[in-house]
């Protein structure tokens, strides 16, 4: 009799302990959690001209101003600077662009907003933004939104080989041309 409680009980010491053995530790939702857009949207289409990983920060009341500062880098999003894949060569905004994945970066105005493809990767915010690794920088037209766009949103939309990226925040919306 003692050894099956003997037994139990070290059974039962066993099995809290191996619990915390392989428990993993999750974080929390970001506060401005990853997204991604891309051109053509449908997701039966296999066939992309161009995909955007980036973060999506929210303006909890505060103007976008104050965020994306004018006539200063912007990582274009929160966190990492988003990474934009054109999948083969394209018209960027005017620019011809070689097929490959870039940076984004922007430089917010009044009325248009500078955007700019960087060869760096994998980088934090716009704090190590170099101008010698732009690849092109071009001119995103200023327009209003009807409706406040709470969380930073990039998409796309067009006809074929003929499409636009738009970014949206506040009641700021930047238009791109992309031809390819």
């Amino acid at each position: 009799m003692k050894k099956s409680i003997f037994s139990i009980i070290v059974f039962a010491v066993a099995l809290v302990f191996s619990n915390e053995v392989v428990a993993q530790d999750f974080s929390n939702l970001d506060k401005s959690p990853m997204d991604a857009a891309t051109y053509p949207s449908s997701y039966r289409n296999s066939d992309k001209k161009v995909k955007i990983i980036y973060s999506r920060p929210q303006l909890k009341r505060r103007p976008v101003s104050r965020l994306a500062v004018a006539g200063k880098v912007w990582r274009t999003g929160a966190n990492e600077a988003p990474e934009i894949t054109f999948y083969k060569d394209v018209n960027f905004g005017g620019k011809e662009v070689k097929a490959g994945t870039y940076s984004l970066f922007t430089i917010p105005g009044d009325k248009e907003w500078t955007v700019i493809l960087n060869t760096a990767k994998n980088v934090w915010g716009a704090y190590s933004y170099n101008e010698s690794d732009d690849v092109v920088r071009v001119t995103g037209k200023v327009s209003r939104a009807n409706e406040n766009i709470e969380a930073f949103s990039i998409a796309f939309d067009g006809e074929e080989d003929e499409f636009n990226m738009y970014l949206g925040w506040g009641n700021v919306v930047v238009t791109v041309p992309v031809k390819g």
